[in-house]
């Protein structure tokens, strides 16, 4: 039996090394962020991406469904995950006033004050570790290709596109 190969072939080279690359740049960073934010703050990066998604919301409110599919989670780990910050005090839990059988995520004044206080740090090392690695001319070019890919994925990808 021969191995099975991929419909379009293998990376070549140049898709290969950047691929690589992106795979090493987003497991460290995830891990610098997870690690500052929850020394700092006790906050984890899954605390810090629901908190700014919902500050931005409308009334700083989402549906669990709403809110999943703007920050790309599947529904389940989102309502786990809810129900952990909300026994933390940092996010509020109630029936929908429309439908009640529809549960909203709400931004509770804790969750708005943790967020205050761990953006500037936050911001601080993106700054360090992002931005001060990356030559000015390349900014734009690299924001250009990953909303092209950010585009991509939600066009050929399974999750439903952000509200």
């Amino acid at each position: 039996m021969t191995p099975k190969r991929p419909a379009r072939g293998w990376l070549d080279g140049d898709q290969q090394r950047t691929w690589l690359a992106y795979i090493r740049l987003q497991l460290r960073l995830t891990y610098e962020i997870n690690r500052q934010l929850q020394a700092e703050h006790d906050l984890s990066m899954p605390d810090y991406d629901v908190l700014t998604a919902l500050s931005v919301a409308p009334a700083s409110c989402l549906t669990i469904t709403a809110l999943a599919t703007n920050i790309g989670w599947e529904r389940s780990r989102l309502s786990h995950h809810a129900r952990r910050m909300a026994e933390r005090g940092l996010v509020s839990l109630d029936p929908a006033q429309r439908d009640r059988r529809v549960t909203e995520v709400s931004l509770a004044p804790r969750g708005r004050h943790a967020l205050e206080a761990a953006a500037p740090g936050h911001v601080d090392l993106i700054h360090d570790l992002f931005f001060d690695g990356l030559p000015a001319e390349l900014q734009a070019p690299l924001g250009a290709a990953l909303e092209h890919i950010y585009e991509n994925v939600l066009t050929r990808g399974t999750l439903p596109r952000p509200l």
